[in-house]
């Protein structure tokens, strides 16, 4: 049966004193394989903390352009900061919204005397552009906080997949080092024009994406019929959907589910991409053979694929149409080749040399 609403799950029934954790981790596993999203509550998240942060992300949105433009993702090597409407490609369709990403800060790798820094996904590890702390009051505490509750709170809900999975419950942990790739991004989505998309259809590349959409509605969720369906806009609680690593390494068990943003209104939301280290490889996961068996039984699994790459754009290629990288880092290299070309010609040429993949 085709979902027609997303499932909602209690994170106390995995945290709290005496909970059933293996009923809490099977329940969450299913919901991994048959839907791919779910609507998490009672999380613990103070509502007070949520309320300043989206004061403080409007606050900068307000900004004239040319004071938002001080940190403008264009000069940033590291694709990081703020851009403008419409400067991002989703399978190859301009998005209507603008937003500010923010990475895990991490010092710059060094390139070796002479040569480009290889492999070149290396190359994302680096500083973010931050407002003036004067021009938005908080604004770089309160992205630093929300960034490491969501993290916590994505280092439990995997945790609970392992158990859920037949693994130990730490299985994951050791790929979540010192140097975790993990993005906050803060969006503002003015009315979406017709026939157009706030962002259009896609999977998202990492392990798991935890989304706060404030009060208004524009998430929608594709269910196995090709439907799509409308996810509520409830201020407390985290819409979680997973990313195609989890369906790599599952074998596809778990999915990655197609979803988009139309939005009918002025919306603000804020995702929290999860990622471990740049080069995690994306191994299968010692999984037990009944989650094979149940991929190979099911057309919808056993034919799931993964973003197509932008050479396979450039080729007339569409959706999901390719299969994943081997590493985290090429995962998400691939994804900035497909969506900021014009970055990736400006700030790293020998890249769009030896690939091809210049601006269309």
């Amino acid at each position: 049966m085709a979902f027609q609403e997303l499932p909602v799950v209690s994170l106390q029934e995995w945290t709290r004193p005496g909970a059933d954790r293996a009923a809490f981790a099977e329940r969450l596993c299913t919901i991994c394989h048959e839907v791919g999203f779910f609507r998490l509550v009672d999380h613990g998240v103070d509502p007070g903390f949520v309320a300043e942060y989206f004061d403080a992300l409007r606050a900068f949105f307000a900004l004239p352009e040319d004071v938002k433009a001080q940190i403008d993702k264009s000069r940033s090597p590291w694709f990081r900061g703020w851009e403008r409407v419409g400067a991002e490609l989703t399978d190859n369709r301009v998005d209507h919204r603008e937003q500010i990403d923010i990475w895990s800060e991490l010092p710059p790798r060094e390139a070796p005397p002479g040569r480009p820094l290889e492999p070149a996904y290396l190359r994302l590890e680096g500083p973010n552009q931050w407002p003036d702390d004067a021009v938005v009051p908080g604004f770089r505490r309160l992205v630093e906080r929300f960034q490491a509750e969501m993290g916590a709170i994505a280092d439990e809900l995997l945790a609970a997949m392992c158990t859920g999975l037949g693994l130990p419950a730490d299985h994951l942990r050791p790929l979540f080092g010192p140097r975790r790739m993990s993005l906050v991004k803060l969006i503002h989505y003015p009315p979406t024009p017709p026939g157009e998309a706030g962002v259009n259809a896609h999977h998202d590349t990492g392990f798991l994406t935890l989304l706060w959409q404030h009060g208004v509605p524009g998430l929608e969720v594709q269910n196995q019929d090709g439907d799509w369906v409308t996810v509520p806009a409830d201020d407390d609680a985290i819409v979680v959907n997973l990313g195609e690593m989890l369906q790599s390494m599952t074998g596809n068990y778990f999915v990655a589910t197609m979803h988009r943003v139309v939005a009918s209104q002025e919306r603000y939301s804020s995702g929290y991409f999860h990622g471990p280290e740049l080069e995690t490889p994306l191994r299968p996961l010692p999984l037990d053979e009944r989650f094979a068996a149940a991929v190979a039984a099911s057309p919808r699994h056993r034919e799931a694929g993964f973003m197509a790459r932008r050479e396979e754009l450039l080729a007339g290629k569409r959706g999901t149409s390719s299969v994943p990288a081997e590493t985290y880092g090429q995962q998400l290299w691939n994804y900035f080749l497909r969506s900021y070309p014009e970055l990736v010609a400006r700030h790293h040429p020998d890249v769009v040399a030896a690939t091809g993949s210049a601006p269309a």
